[in-house]
């Protein structure tokens, strides 16, 4: 049985697929899924412009990846880290996949859906409780994702200088 790791842990291990993200031009985001037992099943980071695809979020990329590797669609018992606040669509996918917990590191003002822009899990109206716990590694998120906004200000205000 493996050893049981730390919520800081795991975020390290979604912060390294967020600087996938960012170095594929995505915007970073990172996603891990750990079963009840303490494995990694499932990983994934935002990828829809290189998709084509606009669910393809690393949240959702990591549940899919889960679900495959355990041949089921539901997990129980699992716990999703995630290095942004989870947006509407995201909380929805947690909740049809029967996530246990989701541990996220930076909160995400404009889109978030479980503190920030909207509490969806607070509403009491889904067939499912998810337990929840923000600011893991926040600092250390957050910052990944200022530093890639700012570069992509900074190109673009050279684009239009020349």
């Amino acid at each position: 049985m493996p050893e049981v790791q730390s919520d800081e842990y795991w975020m390290q291990q979604a912060l390294a697929l967020a600087r996938c993200a960012a170095d594929a031009g995505e915007v970073p985001v990172g996603a891990v899924v750990v079963s009840s037992s303490g494995e990694l099943i499932g990983s994934g980071f935002n990828q829809p412009i290189r998709t084509h695809d606009p669910s393809a979020h690393a949240e959702i990329m990591a549940i899919r990846n889960a679900s495959k590797n355990v041949s089921n669609y539901r997990l129980p018992g699992c716990v999703l880290y995630v290095t942004i606040e989870p947006c509407t669509m995201c909380v929805g996918a947690i909740v049809h996949a029967r996530i246990s917990r989701v541990v996220y590191g930076a909160p995400e003002p404009r889109f978030g859906a479980i503190e920030s822009a909207n509490r969806l899990l607070d509403e009491g109206e889904f067939n499912h409780r998810v337990e929840t716990l923000g600011g893991v590694e926040a600092q250390q998120c957050g910052g990944l994702m200022r530093d890639f906004f700012k570069a992509r200000r900074t190109l673009a205000q050279k684009g239009t200088k020349g």
